[in-house]
């Protein structure tokens, strides 16, 4: 068993730098090297980041370093190439979602992992945030009975960010449907565990706004997702990266046959929970906080304080922390290839959906591809 991971971290300079915190809070991990292509701002980043090396090149980190592991913090059309360029050289992976762009590519980045002794973890971190993990403990416990529905919506304006990282202009808003699903979509299929997205029909309320250049976002400024689940249930997946409203990240809802969640829709209001086993009163709610000290998992209760507000709510810390685990094959990755790639294919699908007049598509199972 390896006694000290050592990382690299590629996308140094943007993404992967919001990782120090959680490298910081566990003391079996190095950050060794740091990898961006911005050679002004790599110096810098490194120093902040620990890394001892610095390379303008991911091929060069994978060929000189000496690591056990990559954390893949680059723009999304990046992700692929450079998760099976790592697995390839034995290196695992944590790879910042989604897990990529195409059916097809997937399909390869599937291939390549599945074989592999190396370890491939997505790095879904709204799975992780306080309020999921303690619905999804209840849901274990049959609490919430057979769960059947479900929502989620990712509102968060960025036409002032697609400038400043020009990627997202193009993989983000450049792209009609669902381009940012695994937020949404990740807390939800691990509250309804073993199930998958078996098809899909995505809408759009029509465009609305322009870039700083005068041309029309090709991403709708709404779009809505269906999801049909294997089991028969239904989820509805809302994305807008346009409309100018406050952030509203995190929005749930789930519905089972004996008790339903809704999430707190603005700062200050509660998570609320209905739970028939629990709820004296079958016409009011519950506040979500109320059932933590009795149920919320351990991960959480006994966290530092550190950890619990690193990045996204604590998720960078907690994904970390079972991405190292799995490095070291104490447990299998939490968000292995499969479950990736439940949680990318339906918004690819999505995106066919749009594109075709908003008709059913079938999700492909990446677990039959050979």
């Amino acid at each position: 068993m390896l006694e000290r991971v050592r990382l690299g971290i590629v996308g140094a300079c943007g993404r992967g730098s919001a990782f120090k915190a959680a490298c910081d809070a566990l003391p079996d991990v190095e950050i060794r090297a740091a990898c961006d292509r911005d050679a002004n701002a790599l110096p810098e980043a490194a120093d902040r980041l620990g890394a001892r090396e610095r390379y303008l090149s991911f091929d060069d980190m994978l060929e000189r370093s000496d690591l056990d592991a990559v954390i893949i913090g680059t723009p999304m059309p990046l992700h692929v190439p450079q998760s099976i360029a790592a697995l390839e050289r034995g290196l695992s992976v944590l790879c910042e979602v989604p897990a990529g762009v195409s059916v097809e590519e997937c399909r390869r980045l599937t291939l390549a992992a599945r074989p592999s002794r190396s370890i491939y973890m997505m790095a879904e971190n709204y799975t992780y945030r306080r309020p999921c993990v303690l619905v999804r403990e209840l849901v274990r416990l049959g609490l919430f009975g057979t769960p059947y529905y479900g929502e989620g919506e990712y509102l968060h304006e960025l036409k002032e960010l697609n400038e400043r990282t020009p990627w997202r202009r193009r993989w983000q808003t450049g792209i009609n449907g669902n381009t940012y699903p695994t937020h949404s979509l990740g807390p939800l299929l691990q509250w309804m565990p073993g199930d998958r997205v078996t098809s899909v029909l995505c809408v759009g309320s029509g465009s609305h706004h322009v870039d700083p250049r005068g041309a029309p976002y090709e991403n709708e400024s709404s779009t809505l997702t269906l999801c049909r689940m294997r089991s028969g249930g239904l989820l509805k997946l809302r994305l807008d990266m346009l409309s100018d409203r406050p952030h509203a990240m995190t929005n749930y809802q789930l519905q089972g046959t004996d008790g339903c969640y809704e999430s707190a829709r603005a700062a200050g209001e509660p998570h609320r929970v209905w739970l028939r086993s629990l709820s004296a009163d079958p016409n009011r709610w519950m506040d979500l906080e109320d059932l933590a000290e009795r149920y919320l998992p351990a991960m959480w209760r006994e966290a530092s304080e550190t950890a619990r507000t690193a990045g996204h709510g604590g998720g960078d810390y907690f994904e970390l922390v079972d991405f190292i685990a799995a490095v070291r094959g104490e447990r299998p990755p939490a968000i292995d290839i499969d479950a990736a790639m439940d949680m990318t294919l339906p918004g690819l699908a999505s995106q066919q959906s749009i594109a075709e007049g908003s008709r059913w598509v079938d999700v492909p199972d990446s677990r039959d591809w050979r």
